[in-house]
């Protein structure tokens, strides 16, 4: 990886807090074009929730009634995304640290995770955090794979703000973080980084 630590990873050198974008040559369908917030990244492995793939095929009024929670008429509707390809059938909800409770993973100053269906009933009930997407499944890899992944230009990497994760129309959000990094997408390459 290349770039300032600033810039690109936190001062471990590990991307959690950060969005990771796939380039455009990515393999794996279900990450094509996916802009991920990296909710841990160790020397153990990394996890991930995709952050602008919205699922078509249920909602979170259809998922609170499989979960037997009701909604208040001061409830508020929440995306229901496609988090990542593991455990599909579990749900995250990435949200503003403005909501924290037993079981909360603070991730960093700004953002934070609960997987509770605590946070569900808050939100049906207009009490959960500010900001909030919740996810089914999670983008998941293990040692040093993600590291392998960066280095064969798979991914690239950008520090994560709230436009992109939580306010940003999700069928923008991919092209959104390339031109943070000041990528025209229309530059890149199968080939990027190779002489």
């Amino acid at each position: 990886m290349t770039g300032s630590s600033e810039e690109t990873e936190n001062d471990d050198g590990y991307l959690a807090g950060q969005l990771l974008v796939a380039m455009p040559q990515m393999l794996d369908e279900r990450f094509a074009k996916t802009v991920i917030y990296m909710c841990a990244h160790t020397e153990d492995g990394a996890m991930g929730l995709v952050v602008n793939k919205v699922m078509e095929n249920i909602d979170f009024p259809d998922l609170l009634d499989q979960l037997s929670l009701s909604a208040s008429p001061k409830g508020e509707d929440i995306r229901v995304h496609f988090g990542g390809p593991v455990e599909s059938e579990r749900g995250f909800v990435l949200h503003s640290s403005d909501y924290i409770q037993d079981g909360t993973m603070v991730i960093d100053k700004a953002i934070a995770m609960t997987a509770t269906t605590d946070i569900l009933r808050d939100i049906a009930e207009g009490e959960g955090p500010r900001n909030r997407i919740l996810a089914l499944g999670y983008a998941g890899w293990g040692p040093g794979q993600l590291d392998t992944e960066i280095q064969a230009n798979g991914w690239l990497s950008v520090p994560a703000d709230d436009n992109l994760v939580f306010n940003m129309d999700p069928k923008s959000v991919w092209q959104g973080a390339l031109l943070k990094m000041g990528i025209d997408v229309s530059m890149l390459s199968g080939d990027a980084g190779h002489a």
